[in-house]
């Protein structure tokens, strides 16, 4: 919970800026309030504005705005080279921070009169290790598949949709669990979806999801079901206690059912399905451009990670080596 009494006013004028033109999640945006508040917590100490040391003592909300026109290049390099070594922060950290500030040293300089000059104009990205995806295998995919529809649980078609879902669409947790029944076209073969940055997207069904689907909402509860701020009653998974299902509860499912199927829970999660979905798609033709639509990524180099290719696929290049076989 983002508390704006503890921000100065340039800093609530940018949240509300990204929410409301740039249309940022809410997600977003507390993403956003985290990373100004570390930042300007080190300016005031790099610019000697308190004799405080320790960050988490550190407050804000009077941080002078016209001290925002003497921050330099050379300053941000400071904070991202505290972060680095004094913080300890991974690359992916460090690079979140970057985008944070780029966006919010662009609004200062194009919509305020603040600051003339951007200083994060020509802020570069640190370089990220890029590490393949884990996911399961086709055969693995199937084993999880086939124990969980053939369980003996009175929620086996609801986790049966759930899992079928993730390992058939590859969607994102936060997106399976806001789906409503409204949300599904059953004659288009359709579900819409809202996506990160709040944006929406059609997902085509296959057969398997409309089986599955049809299953579940044959035995799904129609008495009792909560009409709440959650709109309960409108959405298609519902906990035990006949309100929507929590992310939480979703994650609790697919750890149970990967353990009954014998596979390693400390490599594979809900978001390990979603890679799965995307690499195996990949790895039997899906064109990469569709694969991009499907999974919502805004940038073709995020889909681009389930372009690796598998042991397999390595020993039979060096077996087709035309050099393979003697004279």
């Amino acid at each position: 919970m983002i508390q704006r009494s503890e921000n100065p006013d340039f800093v609530n004028a940018f949240l509300d800026y990204s929410i409301t033109i740039l249309n940022k999640s809410p997600k977003s945006i507390a993403e956003y309030n985290y990373d100004l508040h570390m930042f300007l917590k080190f300016m005031k100490m790099h610019f000697k504005l308190t004799k405080e040391t320790n960050m988490k003592n550190i407050s804000v909300k009077d941080f002078p705005a016209e001290m925002l026109k003497r921050i330099t290049l050379d300053d941000i390099h400071s904070f991202i080279y505290y972060m680095a070594i004094d913080n300890n922060s991974k690359a992916a950290t460090r690079a979140r921070k970057i985008s944070t500030i780029r966006i919010f040293f662009h609004y200062l300089s194009v919509k305020t009169d603040l600051i003339s000059i951007n200083p994060a104009q020509n802020l570069e990205t640190p370089k990220q290790d890029k590490r393949l995806p884990k996911y399961l295998t086709l055969e693995e995919s199937k084993k999880l598949l086939h124990m969980t529809e053939n369980e003996d649980s009175k929620y086996k078609e609801r986790d049966f949709a759930i899992i079928t879902l993730f390992l058939n669409c590859g969607m994102r947790l936060s997106e399976l669990v806001s789906i409503n029944i409204k949300d599904i076209n059953f004659e288009e073969k359709t579900l819409r979806v809202i996506g990160k940055g709040n944006k929406e997207r059609t997902i085509y069904l296959n057969n398997a999801c409309i089986d599955a689907l049809n299953s579940y909402l044959a035995v799904r509860p129609i008495e009792g079901v909560k009409h709440d701020a959650k709109n309960s009653h409108k959405a298609l998974f519902l906990s035990e206690r006949k309100e929507r299902i929590s992310n939480r509860t979703v994650q609790y499912i697919v750890k149970r059912e990967l353990e009954k199927a014998g596979l390693d829970t400390e490599k594979f999660s809900v978001h390990k399905l979603r890679h799965t979905a995307a690499t195996l798609m990949y790895q039997h033709g899906v064109d990469i451009r569709a694969l991009q639509e499907l999974l919502g990524h805004k940038s073709i180099s995020t889909t681009e990670i389930y372009t690796h290719v598998n042991n397999e696929q390595i020993r039979d290049a060096v077996n087709q080596n035309p050099l393979n076989t003697k004279n």
